[in-house]
């Protein structure tokens, strides 16, 4: 009986110690408990890419692309161990790689060769109509783009990360040629193949000679570089879509194409703008509205905004009144480059408040003259121009070379007596004086 009565006490006391002991120690566990929920928390919840886009804190309006990986809440992770990707290009929601498709609203996401890089290379005049000296040659030389293009030349056009060119035509099998025009211009769907193997990311349509064969051809003109998955600027089927410009995620920074045409310079031209209901060109005469408004649009959204622009005054070297009145209207609207086209020469190169502005590309592939032209280079870091370079070429005899010693200094050393506000050193890198 005496043990038995041990027994209960000495059971009494262990269960007396032992719930002391978890009412101490319930909060250290409590406490141990929350922390180890937290950490999983913390380190499985990846980052939010959303529209991959943060507006800048000045309040500017710019915005840019956010590569960079959220490692807040993986304090003490080893890294090895830590849940948090860190974000890339090809994170981005919705992203159409360039070339690769056609996106709805236009935003493209570029691959480039370096990282926080992107470099542009752009072309001028470019024609296919089989009628026509450049794609006659073509087809007598087998159809072969190296018996046009010289091998080095296509090397630069197709290493860049976006090349452009301004599509002086409409590709199309219908309509009738303009009346009272001198030259109209059209070439076969098919030959659109030839950018492709070009190298060519985007095509410029704001020109004069869009509507060349009427309404019908214009229209298969932006379905003919749809369907090659070639996106084009400043034509649309109404007004909303010729200013919407085409964004692009390239080397860590959102960069937007606009482009326009101010030729014909009449109230009535035939290179139709476009309208609320109707397709046509974003045009900036005699309106410069549309124009400037596509500009602004692209600057709130973007990094850096290159306005295409066909203007001038055919084989005129100086430029002229259009281009000196409208020039200073689309720097204050938001353009960080100008690249101009139509007078089918080298025009001046020149900066102004600090923008790049090329007057003229010249002809590149256009005809059968002799002519200096040029492929110009843009590369772009971190939102703004780390080099602009211009690379000598000689378009004759139906085709297109890239220049070497004493044949590039020659037209190096043209394009300075021209352009007087800049320098150009032996390799045709360009900076402001």
């Amino acid at each position: 009986m005496r043990k038995f009565k041990l027994f209960i006490i000495t059971l009494v006391i262990v269960l007396l110690i032992g719930g002391l002991g978890m009412l101490f120690l319930r909060p250290e566990k409590a406490a141990v408990a929350d922390g180890e929920a937290q950490q999983a928390v913390n380190t499985s919840v990846s980052p939010s890419v959303s529209a991959g886009i943060s507006s800048s804190a000045a309040g500017a309006g710019t915005a840019t692309v956010d590569l960079t990986p959220n490692t807040q809440g993986n304090e003490g992770v080893p890294a090895e161990e830590a849940a948090v990707p860190a974000e890339t290009e090809e994170s981005l929601p919705e992203a159409v790689v360039l070339g690769e498709g056609m996106a709805e609203d236009n935003t493209y996401l570029v691959h480039t060769a370096e990282e926080g890089k992107v470099r542009l290379a752009f072309a001028g005049d470019i024609l296919f109509d089989p009628g026509y000296a450049i794609y006659a040659q073509y087809r007598q030389r087998g159809g072969r783009l190296e018996a046009c293009v010289s091998a080095d030349l296509l090397e630069h056009m197709r290493a860049a990360d976006v090349c452009i060119v301004n599509n002086e035509f409409p590709y199309s099998d219908r309509g009738t040629p303009l009346e009272n025009k001198t030259y109209t211009f059209r070439a076969a769907p098919e030959s659109v193949s030839l950018l492709k193997e070009m190298g060519v990311d985007i095509a410029g349509v704001a020109n004069n000679h869009a509507f060349d064969y009427g309404m019908d051809a214009f229209v298969d003109t932006m379905d003919t570089l749809a369907g090659a998955n070639i996106p084009y600027a400043g034509g649309g089927r109404n007004l909303a879509e010729a200013k919407q410009p085409i964004y692009l995620y390239a080397g860590g920074m959102k960069i937007a194409i606009v482009a326009s045409t101010q030729i014909e310079r009449y109230d009535a031209p035939q290179s139709r703008g476009a309208t609320e209901t109707e397709p046509g060109l974003l045009r900036s005469y005699p309106k410069i509205d549309p124009t400037l408004e596509a500009i602004r649009t692209a600057k709130a959204e973007s990094d850096f905004v290159i306005l295409l622009i066909h203007w001038g005054t055919e084989l005129k070297e100086e430029p002229d009144w259009g281009q000196n009145e409208q020039l200073p209207k689309f720097i204050e609207a938001g353009a960080d480059a100008v690249i101009g086209a139509h007078p089918h020469i080298l025009q001046q190169i020149a900066y102004k408040n600090g923008v790049p502005v090329v007057y003229s590309l010249g002809n590149f592939w256009f005809n059968s003259k002799t002519l200096d032209t040029c492929l110009i280079e843009l590369t772009l870091s971190e939102g703004g121009v780390e080099s602009l370079r211009f690379l000598p070429c000689l378009q004759t005899n139906s085709s297109v070379r890239l220049l070497h010693d004493a044949e590039a200094d020659r037209v190096l050393e043209y394009m300075r007596s021209i352009s007087p506000t800049i320098n150009i050193d032996g390799d045709g890198y360009i900076t402001a004086k």
